[in-house]
């Protein structure tokens, strides 16, 4: 069965890079462009695999849609990724402890990204 991804990022050209390289692998890809539309998503009761989300978004950040997905009782477990441009070791560890499983930096590295995404998917 086809493993969906929720990518959730401001940035429409990154998520389509992210989508490029998710779809080849074979998984199913939806999109939110802030935490607001990633929690819509969500809610739509589509099954999601997996959330990759930037940090830095308008409305509502990556931490702060972290924490509301890990809140709700049927999203609890979905594993997160956070992909982007942060490097700070303080937001790193707000992102842990809202909940996010791992951290990329943008630029990223596709093989690098679907080496996560397929070890937290599956899990």
């Amino acid at each position: 069965m086809t493993k969906t991804v929720l990518v959730v990022d401001d940035s429409s050209s990154l998520r389509a890079l992210v989508k490029i390289a998710l779809t080849r692998a074979g998984y199913t890809v939806m999109e939110g462009s802030d935490g607001q539309e990633g929690l819509s998503q969500l809610d739509r009761g589509s099954k999601i695999n997996l959330i990759i989300s930037d940090v830095n978004m308008p409305n509502m950040d990556g931490i702060t849609f972290v924490q509301r997905v890990k809140q709700h009782p049927k999203h609890k477990f979905i594993p997160v990724i956070m992909l982007t441009t942060e490097d700070e070791q303080a937001k790193m560890q707000q992102a842990k402890a809202a909940g996010a499983r791992a951290w990329l930096t943008k630029p990223f590295n596709p093989p690098e990204l679907l080496d996560a995404v397929s070890k937290l998917a599956s899990a």
